[in-house]
Parts: structure tokens; C-alpha cells; sequence
């Protein structure tokens, strides 16, 4: 049932356009790394975002990856080789990129930056869930080896180096939100910058001149493999499959997703124009290439793999999460390609969708399918110009020269080594 009268008379109007208009703008989807048609109507990024968006790396910076045991990357992949698909896998491949890449240096006095590959969310629960318990202690033992090991640590404490982060909290490395502010950043990465899929303004856990927010890891292959004819209309306004609540977890709800998954469920689960479900059909991806409005709200951590599904197959990402800060923002024009929902606004969300005029939703729908937006979102094998490997360049780019001050004094210590938790200082 509709709310308010206002409302349901757009809806009517709303279902006699929606069909004839989607049909007609014919936005299919494609993947990234991955061919999209020619005939579909495309519109480039304008200004400023659209040049960062096509920037190209090579040549503005030199990276050093230094060669780690085996025991902090490839064998704990090798435990587990389930690592290579979850969302965390962007440190996977991140790591497999640098090293072929043409701004890896052997050299590292020639060297902008400096990276150190740990797999730290790779230790999966029987479900594929991910412990960060272990990562406070593997991070540090790396810390050490590289500080022991060569010079350039020491240097600056980390200060020109990076580290791909991205558990649920970045490296806060818990998965609860409380559990996560009352660890803080690991005290030894307080001066890196951070490659993480964690961004929320006014938070712990993100260190905002310092980080790199990116997108969660989507299996570009797995997508191709859905992908349908590109003429199929778009005939499902709001699109959703997920938890609205989280009983194991949360059993006397409302800290779940701070309340908006439910708000979703309670007020739109009859509504005709909203497909929402906790079941996850194998048409997963087929849907979103037939719906208008794919929701992307948040659970226990602002983001999701659905902003990413939601970009790759066209449908306009509805972005239900406060104070989200959203992967290279500024390469990829969010409030252009999205609609931000207030999470204390979501019992309005059919009103809100519902009023968006037609040409409004055909322009978003025009850029999403950019294939260079497509491209910034994925971590494909092997790399291609201006996918999620190159942005993550052009950020570290954009980040030099680093400033003289980062560099200490012989002898000079900012850094506290026993600083954290004690089960954080135990070897490992």
C-alpha cells in the first residue's frame, strides 16, 4: 500500500512511461574489461572528473614492492584459494598487478612509494567470511621485517608507503563497527596511506588525506557470464536481494544497518514497484540488468559489492548510507550517476524515486554506460587502461611530491611499537 495520494498518482503516471521510456533508452549493461555495445547511448563524464577518470599513470610514479616470505601473501592464499573471489580479493590482485606493472622499480632509491604485500583478510570462516583477528599481528610482523630489513621505513615511518586495506573497518581490522572505533587504526599505519574499500567521513577508521577508497572486489568473468541481450527493457522500478535484518548478529534489531535495511522491508515489502527479497535467485544479475533502481544500502559497514554490481550493469545505484565517501570520487561523479537517500528518509523512498523526472534518469542511465566508468569499478586479470589497479595509481599519483616534512630526523621516532591492544603485540 502507497502512503500518501501524491504518491500513488505519480506511480500511476510512473507506470505508463516506464516501460516505453526504458525500452527506448535500451541500457543494457556490459562489463568492464569487457565489450559494450556501440549502438548504446553513452554520454562522456564532463570537467574535471572525466579527465581524472582517463588519466594515465605510467610515468608519473615509480612503486617498490618489497619481496616478502611467502608466508604473509601466496601461502595463506593457498590455504585457502577462496580468497581469490570474496570481496576483500582486491589485495590479491593488487599485489599480482604491481609486480608486472610499469611502475614497479627494482630500485628503491628511485623509488615514489612504497608497497608491502600482506594478505590480511585472507582467513575465512566454513561460510567465506572473513576474520580479522590474526591482521593486527600479521601487519606488524611485516611492519617489523621491512624496518628491520631496508632502510626506507625508517625513513619516514610509513609515510611514503601504502597498504591495501580492505577489511570491513579498513584497517581498524574488525568487523563490528564498535569493536572497530574502540581499536582505531592500527597505530603503526598511522602514517601510510591506506587503499581501502572502508570510507565514511567523521569516522576512525578512514583517515581522510590519507587513504584511498576503492571499490569491493567483483568478479569481472562471473558478470560476462550474465550478461543478456542488450534491448531488454528495464520492467523492475527497485531492484534489492539481501538481509533487512541480521538475527544472529543484531537479535533485537535496529543496529543492523542502523535501522535502513529494515525501514526498506517494513514499508515497501507489498509495494508492487519494489523487488525486494532476501533470496538470492541465480537471476541475481539478470535482475539488475532489468531494474531502473538497484538499492545499495548499507549493513554493518557503509559499503557493498552492490555499488559495484549496480555500476557494471547499468541500474542507477540508490546510495542509502550516511556520510558515505565513495570509491575515486573524484574520478567518478556519484551524485551524477546515483541518488542519495538519507537512511532517516527511507520511509519516503517511493516518493523520492517516483519523482525523479524521466530525463533526469536517462541522462544517469547515459553515463553509467561509459565504458570507462564500468572499467574504474573492476579488478580485471589482466590489467586494463583506467580499470581499478590504474585509479588506484592516478591516486598515489596525485599525491606527489610528498612533502619534506614527512622525512625524520636520524634518530627521530614518531611511532609508539606497543601502542594497541595486547593480543596485537603477541609474534606472529
Amino acid at each position: 500500500m502507497l502512503r500518501n495520494t501524491e504518491g500513488t498518482g505519480k506511480m500511476d503516471i510512473w507506470k505508463w512511461v516506464f516501460v516505453g521510456i526504458l525500452c527506448y533508452a535500451a541500457f543494457a549493461s556490459t562489463v568492464g574489461a569487457v565489450k559494450l555495445s556501440r549502438s548504446q547511448p553513452t554520454e562522456r563524464i564532463s570537467g574535471s572528473a572525466g579527465d581524472v577518470l582517463e588519466d594515465d599513470p605510467v610515468g608519473r610514479l615509480k612503486v617498490f614492492v618489497y619481496e616478502l616470505p611467502s608466508k604473509y601473501n601466496k601461502k595463506i592464499l593457498q590455504k585457502d584459494p577462496r580468497c581469490l573471489t570474496h570481496m576483500f580479493a582486491a589485495e590479491i590482485f593488487m599485489h599480482r598487478f604491481l609486480l608486472s606493472s610499469p611502475v614497479r622499480t627494482l630500485n628503491p632509491e628511485e623509488a615514489d612509494w612504497f608497497y608491502t604485500p600482506v594478505y590480511t583478510t585472507c582467513d575465512l570462516t566454513p561460510n567465506g567470511l572473513p576474520l580479522p583477528f590474526k591482521s593486527p599481528r600479521i601487519m606488524r610482523s611485516a611492519i617489523q621485517l621491512i624496518s628491520s630489513n631496508w632502510p626506507y621505513w625508517n625513513r619516514t615511518e610509513g609515510a611514503d608507503h601504502f597498504f591495501v586495506v580492505p577489511h570491513d573497518f579498513g584497517a581498524c581490522f574488525h568487523y563490528l563497527e564498535v569493536k572497530a572505533i574502540e581499536r582505531g587504526i592500527l597505530h603503526l599505519l598511522q602514517r601510510a596511506t591506506l587503499v581501502q574499500t572502508f570510507g565514511q567521513r567523521n569516522h576512525v577508521c578512514l583517515k581522510e588525506e590519507g587513504s584511498i577508497t576503492v571499490p569491493p572486489y567483483a568478479p569481472p568473468q562471473k558478470m560476462q557470464a550474465h550478461l543478456i541481450p542488450e534491448k531488454t527493457p528495464r520492467s523492475i522500478f527497485v531492484y534489492f536481494r539481501g538481509l533487512f535484518y541480521d538475527v544472529g548478529n543484531d537479535p533485537e534489531g535496529g543496529y543492523y544497518a542502523r535501522g535502513a535495511r529494515a525501514a526498506v522491508w517494513e514499508n515497501f515489502k507489498d509495494n508492487p514497484l519494489f523487488d525486494i527479497s532476501t533470496e538470492h535467485p541465480t537471476t541475481y544479475y539478470e535482475d539488475m540488468q532489468r531494474a531502473v533502481f538497484c538499492l545499495c544500502p548499507l549493513g554493518w559497514a557503509p559499503w557493498s559489492p552492490r555499488l559495484v554490481e549496480a555500476v557494471i550493469f547499468g541500474c542507477i545505484p540508490v546510495i542509502i548510507a550516511d556520510d558515505i565517501v565513495l570509491p575515486f570520487a573524484d574520478a567518478i561523479p556519484w551524485e551524477e550517476i546515483g541518488v542519495f537517500v538519507d537512511e532517516k528518509d527511507v520511509p519516503n523512498l517511493d516518493t523520492i524515486l517516483t519523482s525523479i523526472p524521466p530525463e533526469v534518469i536517462l541522462r544517469k542511465q547515459r553515463l553509467l554506460a561509459n565504458p570507462s566508468m564500468k572499467q574504474a569499478m573492476l579488478f580485471p586479470q589482466p590489467a586494463q587502461p583506467g580499470d581499478a589497479f590504474h585509479q588506484v595509481l592516478n591516486g598515489l599519483a596525485r599525491k606527489l611530491p610528498h612533502d619534506r616534512s614527512i622525512y625524520l630526523k636520524p634518530g627521530e621516532k614518531v611511532l609508539n611499537w606497543t601502542a594497541g591492544p595486547v593480543g596485537d603485540l603477541k609474534p606472529w
